[in-house]
C-alpha cells in the first residue's frame, strides 16, 4: 500500500510541478495563468493536454514541439520531475499528517519561486500572501488559535531581523544587498519554523550561495545573483531533516 502512495505523490507532484512552472514564469509577467492554456515558447501555439502530460509527452515528442519542431526547454520537465521526487520524499518522511501538509506546501513554494526568481529575479507578492494563509490555516488546525498566532509572531521577527540583515548590507555595500522580496519570504519561513531555526535557514542559505555566487562571477562577470531560491532549499531542509533546537544546542556542546 504505501508504494502506491509513494507513486501517486509522485504523480500528483509531477502534474503540479508542470503547473508550478507556469505559475513562475507568467505570474512575473503579469500574464493569466488559470484561464489561458499553455502555448510552445517559440511558435506560440496552444498546445492540448497529449502535449502536456508530465514527462512523457516530454520523451514521446523527443524534446521538440508538435508544431514547428523547436527544442523543447528542459525547465519544466526537470521541475516534473523534481517535484514528483520531492512528493514522493514528503509522503515518505511525514505519512498522512497535517506535517505531510506543510511539506507539500514548502516544496510549492520552492518550486514557483525558484522558477521566478531565476529567472526574473522576482519574487511575486501573490505567491507569498498565498501561502501565508496556507500555514496559518495548517497551524490552527493542527494546535489551535494561540500557537497559530505565535507562529504569526515568529513570522514578524523573522521578517523584522531580514529587514535588518537589509539595511546592514545596503550599509557595508553600499547598494541594495537584498530584495524585498527575501524579506517577506522570512515571514514565511517564520511561520513554519522557530526564529532559532529561521536563523539557521539564513545560514545554510549563505553557505550555499557563497561558492556558487563566486563561480557565477567568475564565469559570467554577474555580481547579482537571487537569493531567494537558496533561502527556500535551507527552508526544505531543516523542515525536512526536523532538526531542532536541543540538537543543535546538543551540538555546540560536544565541541
Amino acid at each position: 500500500m504505501q508504494v502506491i502512495y509513494l507513486f501517486a505523490f509522485f504523480i500528483l507532484g509531477t502534474l503540479l510541478g508542470s503547473f508550478y512552472t507556469v505559475v513562475g514564469t507568467r505570474l512575473p509577467k503579469n500574464e493569466d495563468f488559470i484561464k489561458t492554456r499553455s502555448y510552445c515558447d517559440n511558435c506560440h501555439h496552444k498546445l492540448s493536454l497529449l502535449d502536456m502530460i508530465p514527462i512523457v509527452s516530454y520523451l514521446l515528442l523527443k524534446k521538440r514541439c508538435r508544431y514547428c519542431h523547436a527544442k523543447i526547454n528542459n525547465l519544466s520537465t526537470y521541475m516534473e520531475i523534481f517535484t514528483g521526487v520531492l512528493f514522493g520524499l514528503s509522503y515518505y518522511v511525514f505519512g498522512l499528517s497535517y506535517e505531510l501538509f506543510i511539506a507539500l506546501g514548502i516544496i510549492s513554494l520552492l518550486i514557483i519561486l525558484s522558477v521566478s526568481d531565476i529567472s526574473y529575479m522576482i519574487i511575486p507578492d501573490e505567491v507569498l500572501i498565498f501561502f501565508s494563509g496556507y500555514f496559518i490555516i495548517i497551524n490552527t488546525l493542527k494546535s489551535g488559535i494561540i500557537p497559530s498566532l505565535a507562529s504569526i509572531a515568529s513570522g514578524l521577527i523573522m521578517f523584522g531581523f531580514m529587514y535588518l540583515i537589509m539595511l546592514m548590507g545596503n550599509f557595508l555595500f553600499k547598494k541594495e544587498s537584498l530584495g524585498g522580496g527575501d524579506i517577506k519570504l522570512m515571514f514565511v519561513v517564520g511561520l513554519v519554523l522557530h526564529p532559532f531555526l529561521g536563523l539557521m535557514v539564513i545560514f545554510i542559505a549563505s553557505f550555499i550561495a557563497l561558492p556558487i555566487s563566486l563561480l557565477i562571477l567568475i564565469q559570467k562577470k554577474q555580481n547579482i545573483v537571487p537569493f531567494g531560491p537558496f533561502l527556500l532549499i535551507g527552508f526544505t531542509f531543516m523542515y525536512f531533516t526536523q532538526i531542532n533546537i536541543d540538537m543543535i544546542v546538543e551540538f555546540i556542546r560536544s565541541f
